[in-house]
């Protein structure tokens, strides 16, 4: 049976607005960020996921661990941002609709933090929120066949992949599967599934913006519990999802290609062959029919190419040197 939710206007909204984003990364002429901006936002995806836990490590410190420097703090923490950047760093090698798989993420995650790392818990657990429990999770005896359940809704359910990976993200803390790190694997495996939806959810630090809205994720979740569906949290997890890609086209900001730039470019894809203006536009999917005209007279003008036919027939050939 699959998890209770209600597919909702806005989450079909917050959908289709992502997606316009994923174009737009699509879109751009080198959608794979620079290395720094990569090692910037797997920093703030691992601070953000382990603050909202608790961790005092600051980016800075979570930098020269990521840098394989020594740093001053609590030993705890310190393997806990290790773990989580071995496990972010192996996020591409995890198979998002297997347990097995996921019980392995949890294993590297909690290494050396809790005696059952990598084990579904074996005692019932409630959820506190200051002195008051908040959520009791199912019992203990229930977690593999409700985990079951979840990977066989992963599995065979044809919802959108933004949809369900917020869905179980939501059943992956209602279930409570894990003594500790439940929080940080559930949010770790969204990013698993959303990386095998689209890979540039790979260095897109969603965990940080939740980590912005903590209260917020909490609400949520809360608000879901409540309920008995998770239409709450995916709404919410949606809200992230969309804000995350648009801070991440907003600091990417990828330095144009210069025309000179853009024919050498072509040379190496059109090297032995003629070729059209269509086809120069089909490699450069960003730039205007006016800017590849442009580009290709410059080339004809500055000998690089040679111009076959007219109009329609038009074709092009760089020189041999």
């Amino acid at each position: 049976m699959n998890p209770p939710f209600t597919i909702t206007p806005l989450i079909l909204r917050r959908v289709s607005q992502i997606e316009r984003l994923i174009g737009r990364i699509e879109g751009l002429e080198h959608p794979k960020p620079q290395p720094h901006l990569r090692k910037t936002n797997r920093v703030r995806t691992v601070h953000g996921s382990l603050a909202i836990e608790g961790n005092t490590l600051d980016l800075n410190q979570i930098t020269a661990l990521m840098d394989g420097k020594r740093v001053l703090g609590p030993q705890e923490e310190i393997r806990e941002v290790l773990n989580a950047i071995q496990t972010y760093d192996d996020l591409a090698a995890f198979d998002p609709l297997q347990s097995k798989s996921l019980l392995k993420a949890h294993k590297q995650m909690m290494q050396g933090l809790i005696p059952n790392a990598g084990k579904w818990r074996l005692k019932n657990v409630g959820i506190l929120k200051g002195s008051a429990v908040s959520h009791i999770a199912p019992q203990a005896d229930r977690v593999p066949y409700l985990m079951d359940d979840l990977f066989a809704f992963l599995a065979n359910d044809d919802l959108h992949p933004l949809i369900r990976s917020s869905v179980f993200h939501y059943e992956l803390e209602f279930i409570h599967p894990f003594q500790d790190g439940n929080g940080r694997i559930g949010r770790f495996w969204q990013s698993v599934l959303l990386y095998h939806y689209h890979p540039a959810f790979e260095f897109i630090p969603i965990e940080s913006l939740i980590k912005d809205h903590q209260q917020d994720y909490y609400q949520a979740l809360e608000k879901s519990d409540h309920d008995g569906d998770s239409t709450h949290f995916v709404e919410f997890a949606l809200e992230m999802i969309h804000r995350a890609l648009e801070d991440f086209l907003q600091n990417f900001s990828p330095k144009p290609l210069t025309a000179e730039e853009r024919l050498n470019r072509a040379a190496q894809e059109f090297s032995k062959q003629t070729f059209s203006r269509k086809d120069y536009l089909a490699l450069f999917k960003t730039i205007s029919t006016a800017t590849a005209s442009r580009d290709l007279k410059h080339g004809v003008e500055s000998g690089l190419l040679q111009k076959q036919g007219e109009k329609a027939q038009t074709a092009y050939e760089f020189r041999k040197s």
